[in-house]
């Protein structure tokens, strides 16, 4: 099977003009068929707070009412993506910038309330329902997706999703047509046993040593989701799924590995 590339791109990348303009020169090189999801959780923030909206959070998850799911529609589908594809062109590389909704690739429902919580317009994926034959002709066409975290009811509603989960269910999604490494890229060089050590980077993790490592409060929250989706699109068929760093992407694609490996 052909090789494919799922790369997610988040952290304090997105936040940092050089560095990820330095990311996607490197995304750019990447010479086999390839999708990129990005996050921009930050950069809404700190819009909203310029228009006067209030980002609500329970849980370390985005609490999305009326005024927010209009605010991360414009930053994460407009500024963002759009940024990231003009950026992407300069480098010779022929990006198409997409949410869910367009060519309804990501069909979603509106997350159900949960311990009495609405977390509003939050979307939660039908991975039976991602359209795979537009995306196996873009990736034939030799053309880049480039996903931002909003995804659609069918309904005319759009939805905001984890840009984890789109990764992942994305991956999973084509792993029947593509033998699909899944890489999640932030400022950490791997999962950290110390967050304060940039050197204890946890080689690998299955879905064992997770349990044991949660049951041990050794884990920083923000990384739990990560792992998370990364152990479903393992079962569910992804070949390889690996956490790292931003600077080490093109050593994560080739078969000398650096940060944490999923099993």
């Amino acid at each position: 099977m052909k090789q494919l590339f799922v790369i997610k791109i988040g952290g304090n990348v997105i936040d940092d003009a050089q560095k990820l303009q330095s990311f996607l020169k490197d995304f750019s090189t990447i010479d086999a068929p390839k999708i990129l999801v990005h996050g921009g959780g930050k950069i809404a923030t700190r819009i909203g707070e310029q228009l006067g909206i209030e980002s609500k959070y329970i849980d370390g998850r985005r609490i999305t009412d009326d005024a927010t799911i209009d605010l991360v529609t414009m930053v994460y589908g407009g500024l963002v993506n759009k940024k990231i594809v003009a950026e992407l062109q300069a480098c010779n590389c022929n990006a198409i910038g997409l949410t869910g909704a367009d060519g309804n690739i990501i069909p979603a429902k509106k997350r159900p309330l949960k311990n009495d919580i609405d977390y509003g317009w939050a979307g939660d994926i039908i991975g039976e329902k991602i359209n795979i034959a537009l995306l196996k002709t873009l990736l034939k066409q030799a053309v880049v997706p480039v996903f931002a975290p909003l995804t659609h009811t069918g309904t005319g509603k759009i939805l905001n999703t984890n840009a984890d989960t789109i990764a992942a269910s994305l991956a999973v999604a084509l792993s029947e047509a593509f033998d699909v490494r899944l890489i999640y890229c932030f400022e950490k060089k791997g999962v950290l046993e110390n967050i304060a050590d940039e050197n204890s980077v946890i080689k690998q993790i299955t879905q064992a040593s997770f349990t044991e490592l949660k049951a041990a409060s050794i884990l920083y929250l923000g990384i739990l989701p990560k792992i998370e989706n990364a152990l479903s699109a393992i079962d569910a068929g992804v070949s390889t799924v690996l956490i790292g760093h931003a600077d080490d992407l093109l050593q994560n694609c080739t078969d000398n590995m650096a940060g944490t490996l999923i099993l």
